[in-house]
């Protein structure tokens, strides 16, 4: 035989028998009402959260390993389970939230001890303190297994056996039935997944009236023991015999799902507080028949029946006052309780008003921060619009300076054109007087000679 993995925790009757929750005075049929309610709650959870059957057939298994451990007396079945499932969620690789897992578990309860569906406020403080605790019992349950939380299921050898053995089809359906509920039972924690698996398939057969060889028997090529057969099957047709499970209240915690306290009430009418004996209204009673002989004195001597009458009213007044100190001490304890309860209301809504705060400056820092980031748009876009101004007055003032110099040109063109014909009038002049005044001089020299 292959083993794939190190599987090695298990425990004997006698262990089983000696349990802690037996030492601290649980009977084994409440033990067993208990871990079936569990169970019950592990398998309802694990469909309402949408998990696959891998994850509920392990957290099962933590669940029945870890009160092999620990004592119910100390441990919140409920508690217990809502980490169980936690924890196999994570170990199977299908993760659920703490907040999921405490809100399935709130509304179980609700439903299951019949009362109104109450909203769980996720900003009070009893969410932060039912998620505190999962969180602890979460560490409690690796701390017991020594970190060891590998489970391996008899599913997984069900086809194969049943696939070698050559049966029907409906026969694997039913013992796949039937090992999901041998989980509810200690058979997990007292027999190897093969032994499971081979009784499983033993019951099935049976119910099916499906012949299985026995000649060689069929159970030793799967290492297995006809005494851990017949074990398993008499273990689940007393599981099938039995009602189905309700919660008792042994641990000393209460409810931890619910706001009401239906379960503290049921627990404090199962344990009353006794009387204790050296109480005044036990002296009274005590006192009178030591009186009583005294009513015969009276008759006779005047002076003990008064001081018999003395002595009871004393008694009296005595308990009077008692009683009136007790009135009064009730009365502060339960304004105390009034006023711690206030306090812890005002806290909490201290609490949410200071987180609706917080979520009311959060919303105006993002505002800020959108109203920033148009702001940036919008000036992005004014710049680019200013750039644009300024590139079309820069063209206007090209445009202006090319025409100022165009009319600059035909300007000096014009007065080239006109001093040009100056200068040629001016040059005809000058030809003229030139031609005049050389003229004259040639005059003048022939007057001389």
């Amino acid at each position: 035989m292959i083993y794939t993995a190190i599987d090695t925790f298990y425990l004997t009757d006698e262990q089983l028998k000696n349990s802690p929750s037996r030492k601290d005075g649980i009977d084994e049929a409440t033990e067993t009402t208990l871990r079936i309610y569990g169970s019950d709650l592990i398998q309802e959870s694990g469909i309402l959260l949408r998990l696959p059957q891998a994850v509920m057939a392990t957290g099962q298994v933590l669940f029945h390993r870890f009160y092999c451990k620990k004592s119910f007396a100390r441990f919140n079945v409920k508690k217990v389970a809502a980490s169980s499932v936690w924890l196999a969620s994570k170990l199977e690789e299908s993760p659920r939230k703490a907040r999921q897992v405490i809100i399935v578990f709130h509304r179980m309860e609700c439903r299951r001890e019949k009362l109104p569906i109450e909203h769980l406020d996720l900003y009070s403080k009893k969410y932060t303190e039912l998620k505190m605790e999962l969180s602890r019992t979460e560490r409690h349950i690796l701390k017991e297994m020594g970190f060891i939380c590998h489970v391996e299921h008899p599913h997984k050898f069900i086809s194969n056996y049943l696939a070698t053995l050559g049966t029907p089809e409906e026969l694997r359906q039913e013992a796949w039935n039937l090992a999901n509920d041998s989980l509810r039972t200690t058979l997990c924690v007292r027999f190897k997944s093969e032994v499971v698996a081979c009784g499983v398939v033993y019951a099935a057969a049976r119910r099916f009236q499906v012949p299985l060889p026995e000649n060689p028997p069929w159970w030793k090529a799967f290492d297995a023991e006809k005494s851990g057969i017949d074990e398993v099957c008499r273990v689940l047709a007393h599981l099938y015999s039995l009602p189905k499970a309700q919660y008792i209240a042994v641990c000393k915690d209460g409810d931890s799902f619910t706001f009401s306290n239906k379960s503290m009430e049921s627990q404090s009418q199962a344990s009353p507080k006794d009387v204790p004996q050296s109480s005044p209204l036990a002296d009274t009673n005590n006192s009178v028949p030591k009186g009583a002989p005294g009513e015969t004195n009276i008759e006779t001597s005047g002076s003990k029946g008064a001081m018999v009458k003395q002595a009871i009213d004393k008694l009296k007044e005595s308990t009077k006052v008692d009683d009136d100190s007790k009135s009064t001490a009730a009365e502060g304890e339960a304004r105390d309780e009034a006023m711690l309860k206030s306090k812890s209301d005002r806290k909490g809504e201290t609490s949410g008003e200071t987180r609706r705060e917080r979520d009311r400056e959060r919303e105006r820092d993002r505002d800020r921060d959108r109203i920033k980031a148009r702001d940036r748009d919008r000036g992005r876009d004014s710049d680019r619009e200013r750039e644009r101004d300024e590139a079309d007055r820069d063209k206007l003032k090209d445009r202006g300076h090319r025409s100022r110099d165009r009319t600059k040109d035909s300007e000096y063109l014009i007065l080239y054109a006109g001093h040009s014909e100056k200068s040629k009038y001016h040059s005809s002049r000058d030809r003229d007087y030139y031609g005049s005044t050389y003229s004259s001089r040639e005059k003048d020299r022939h007057r001389h000679h």
